[in-house]
């Protein structure tokens, strides 16, 4: 099902697109947000929450503001976490009795964890498939200073290769800063998990990170 949500910013109200599926029998709600260069409909999204769907968990995708209009880059922050806020009340009000969780790949999950520090938003874990620790080729800026005081349990997927997360090490270190999180190595796949030398469709290279995030999720349902 497609509808539209409406998302209070500070330059006034907008409405954003979401695709909710709800396979029977359903024990957990997982919101996916997609990446910064990309929208809800891409197959890196839509590969990952088919397969979710298979195991039995609630899918809700929705597009950030600057989607909706028009624009390729992301706007302010505060957009992101605005737009948060409303999918969590959304999903509180239309899937009261199923555990959430908040995922994202790249952006999206950061985002969904900066409105966890905030405040606006309060999943039960929080997934985030690509976490862009820094710029690629610049580890002295890092977006870890948040991570810390997030209580919801945290769950980090990501590959070997990412540009995002080099050295390694800075990622693992930030994972041991946090109250509780968990970090999953894809190895040799980059940031949008592809695998150097096969040319696997994003669908699938998304579909296969699945069994890790549902197996995670069901400890904490």
């Amino acid at each position: 099902m497609t509808d539209t949500v409406q998302v209070d910013l500070p330059t006034g109200v907008t409405s954003v697109r979401v695709a909710t599926t709800v396979p029977e029998d359903a024990w957990a709600v997982v919101a996916v947000a997609h990446g910064a260069g990309s929208s809800f409909d891409h197959p890196g999204v839509t590969g990952f929450t088919d397969a979710v769907n298979t195991a039995g968990v609630a899918t809700v995708r929705f597009t950030f503001p600057y989607v909706e209009a028009g624009r390729r880059m992301p706007g302010p922050a505060a957009h992101a976490v605005s737009t948060w806020h409303a999918i969590g009340d959304r999903i509180a009000a239309d899937l009261p009795d199923l555990p959430f969780f908040a995922a994202g790949r790249s952006y999206g999950g950061r985002m969904a964890s900066m409105a966890t520090a905030d405040g606006a938003l309060s999943p039960r874990g929080l997934v985030y498939l690509g976490y862009p620790l820094h710029p690629p080729g610049k580890p002295d800026r890092p977006r870890v200073e948040h991570l810390p005081v997030i209580h919801a349990p945290q769950l980090f997927v990501s590959g070997t290769r990412d540009p995002f997360v080099r050295p390694r090490e800075q990622l693992e270190e930030a994972v041991a800063s946090c109250r509780d999180a968990t970090l999953h190595w894809v190895e040799g796949a980059g940031h949008a998990f592809e695998t150097t030398g096969r040319r696997i469709p994003a669908a699938e290279s998304a579909a296969a990170l699945a069994p890790v995030v549902v197996d995670w999720m069901r400890a904490r349902a």
